[in-house]
């Protein structure tokens, strides 16, 4: 997995990386979207799920002053200040192959998940 080269254009730590393919899928879903040159990707941890923590992407117009804001490509990867403690050094990677299609997030914080993958403690 290769990881697309990032901007970051906050004095904060980077939370989260994102591969080459994170990047391409991300951008094509975001030319399909009414607006989507002013949509940020949107990551998000929220308490819930069978371990404690899940993950939350979507695509959002809102940045505040709080939120790191890194730029890959041409699409930007917006953080929560909360959220970013949680994901530093996570890595978000886009598979599509014989088991499904879809992201993943790899936490090096998280230190149990289910087997779901998208619920962490």
């Amino acid at each position: 997995m290769s990881l697309a080269t990032s901007v970051n254009i906050s004095k904060k730590p980077e939370p989260v990386t994102l591969s080459d393919l994170a990047v391409s899928k991300v951008a094509e879903l975001l030319a399909g979207e009414e607006n989507g040159s002013e949509l940020a990707l949107r990551i998000a941890v929220k308490a819930g799920g069978c371990s404690g923590f899940q993950y939350d992407m979507f695509f959002d117009s809102d940045i505040a002053d709080g939120d790191v804001v890194s730029t890959f490509g041409d699409v930007r990867v917006v953080v929560d200040a909360e959220s970013a403690e949680m994901l530093t050094g996570s890595s978000l990677d886009y598979q599509d192959g014989l088991n499904g299609a879809g992201f993943h997030i790899t936490n090096p914080n998280a230190s149990r998940t289910c087997g779901c993958g998208n619920s962490f403690n």
